[in-house]
């Protein structure tokens, strides 16, 4: 998470469901925030199901240019052949599924105070050797700890999965995170399309 991030909420306080004013700089960037798997599923199960056997023809991240640091706060966006998602984990439990909005062309604007410049950028060591690759299915993930309590219980991650491996994006405490190959054991899987049970 970065300090002073430019996050600006509309409102002193926000519900669950309900979109922010963001002046990140990110062109067509307005998220809307769910809390759930059942929100989730809810409203975007449908959508990510029909991804399946679609090709992932691409994806972006945003990187500062001084370093090449990923800036994880940042949604990650990902191309199925023309249709894109885009993904971005908030606090500890909030999760925004965008459709089609983010242009990732753009200058992201609004960082010169800053003494780093993000920007958009196709590379991704984790991501990179799936371009082109079919999609086989999307799952959703439930963080269920076996041991103790956990802030994080019940947070939501969305996992792709493809014959030559897979990814998940997670909740990285108020930031995104991307892990490749088997999910932790405590995330519990659900087949969207599939079944409503988990796995």
């Amino acid at each position: 998470m970065l300090p002073g991030r430019g996050y600006r909420l509309a409102d002193s306080v926000k519900k669950p469901g309900q979109s922010l004013v963001v002046s990140i700089g990110i062109s067509g960037f307005e998220p809307t925030f769910l809390v759930g798997l059942e929100a989730v599923r809810e409203e975007h199960g449908r959508r990510l199901a029909a991804l399946g056997g679609r090709r992932l023809t691409g994806f972006a991240v945003v990187r500062f240019i001084e370093n090449g640091e990923w800036f994880a706060d940042c949604p990650v966006v990902l191309n199925f052949d023309g249709v894109q998602v885009e993904i971005c984990h908030y606090k500890l439990d909030e999760l925004s599924i965008g459709w089609n909005s983010i242009d990732t062309t753009a200058v992201i604007g609004g960082w010169e105070w800053f003494e780093l410049t993000p920007a958009w950028s196709g590379a991704d060591e984790r991501l990179e050797s799936l371009v082109g690759q079919e999609l086989r299915e999307v799952v959703l993930l439930e963080w269920r700890p076996t041991r103790g309590n956990d802030l994080a219980d019940g947070t939501v991650a969305v996992e792709f999965v493809f014959d030559a491996g897979r990814f998940h994006i997670g909740n990285g405490l108020d930031e995104n995170s991307i892990d490749v190959g088997e999910a932790h054991p405590d995330l519990v899987r659900y087949r969207l399309g599939r079944c409503t049970q988990p796995d």
